[in-house]
């Protein structure tokens, strides 16, 4: 028996989602859909560089240099993505251009390729690699960066908008 002060069940209204989860949900998503795109990349020969690299300062075994290393540094690449894009969520939520987005893909690049490079053993100094692997991991960064930002952003802006909205139910 219902109790008749109870909401029928039909009529209780979800809890939104917090706005800084769905940032690490997207950061996650994003750093596990742009890192596979590099995998690919890697696959067809657009880069030399493959996922893995993020692996090879441990010495865990000689696993990490095939499938399942690259596929647990897509998984990693993920989780750090959360990071990322938290740190998007904390500084720059409420910009509202996509080119803060691919401003932050390419600080995020530089980031990895110059200031962590000495970290990564298998990333050689920029200046010693490909030209297409250059080009193509600039691609990757400034897309993941817009991927981030944007969808970061649009959240933001919509749960603005919901702040501001009279509570109405749509009918």
């Amino acid at each position: 028996m219902m109790k008749n002060n109870e909401p029928l069940e039909q009529n209780k209204r979800e809890q939104p989602m917090a706005l800084w989860m769905k940032a690490a949900i997207t950061g996650f998503v994003g750093g596990v859909f742009w890192s596979l795109l590099g995998y690919l990349a890697y696959f067809f020969h657009f880069t030399e560089l493959s996922p893995n690299m993020l692996l090879l300062p441990w010495n865990i075994g000689d696993w990490k240099y095939g499938k399942t290393g690259n596929y647990l540094a897509i998984f990693l690449i993920g989780v750090i993505s959360i990071a990322v894009a938290l740190l998007y969520y904390v500084l720059l939520r409420k910009q509202k251009s996509m080119w803060v987005g691919i401003g932050y893909g390419i600080v995020l690049w530089v980031v990895v390729f110059y200031i962590f490079n000495p970290m990564l053993p298998g990333l050689r100094p920029v200046t010693q690699l490909e030209r297409n692997t250059i080009i193509t991991t600039i691609c990757l960064y400034v897309l993941y960066g817009l991927f981030i930002g944007y969808s970061i952003s649009f959240e933001s802006q919509e749960n603005e908008q919901q702040k501001q909205a009279p509570n109405t139910v749509n009918e």
